[in-house]
């Protein structure tokens, strides 16, 4: 009977314990991820980004983005190739919140904004958006 008690306890502790955290393997999967890219360069006074998007099948590791190098990359080629706008530094910034994106966006523009020697370009969703990096590997 002893023997049967502790079975049950432990059966009951690893059920509790294997619940808890599905649910949080759960409430990382369903976050969004949203991003936004800028584009600068030093030959130029024209600084372009995109709108914030939301990312696709993403799912930040340990809080980065996984992966990161290749989202600057599609921007840079699409300023090469599309816009005619090569040696431009391109750079994400990714957040599971819109509303803290949305604040780092206003403060950077805002800080192009106060120099006035730039001039801020938008990059329309329709011409440009963030996909899932194909796997190389």
């Amino acid at each position: 009977m002893k023997y049967v008690r502790i079975f049950f306890a432990v059966t009951l502790v690893f059920s509790l314990c294997s619940a808890f955290s599905l649910k949080a393997k759960e409430k990382n999967k369903d976050k969004a991820v949203y991003a936004f890219g800028v584009a600068a360069s030093f030959n130029d006074t024209v600084v372009y980004y995109t709108a914030i998007q939301k990312l696709d099948s993403v799912e930040l590791k340990k809080g980065l983005l996984p992966k990161r190098e290749q989202y600057t990359y599609q921007l840079k080629e699409y300023l090469n190739y599309e816009l005619k706008s090569p040696d431009y530094t391109c750079m994400i910034y990714f957040s599971e919140s819109k509303s803290q994106l949305e604040k780092e966006e206003s403060k950077l523009k805002s800080k192009y904004k106060q120099r006035k020697s730039f001039s801020l370009v938008p990059i329309a969703p329709e011409a440009f958006a963030f996909k899932y990096p194909k796997s190389n590997e």
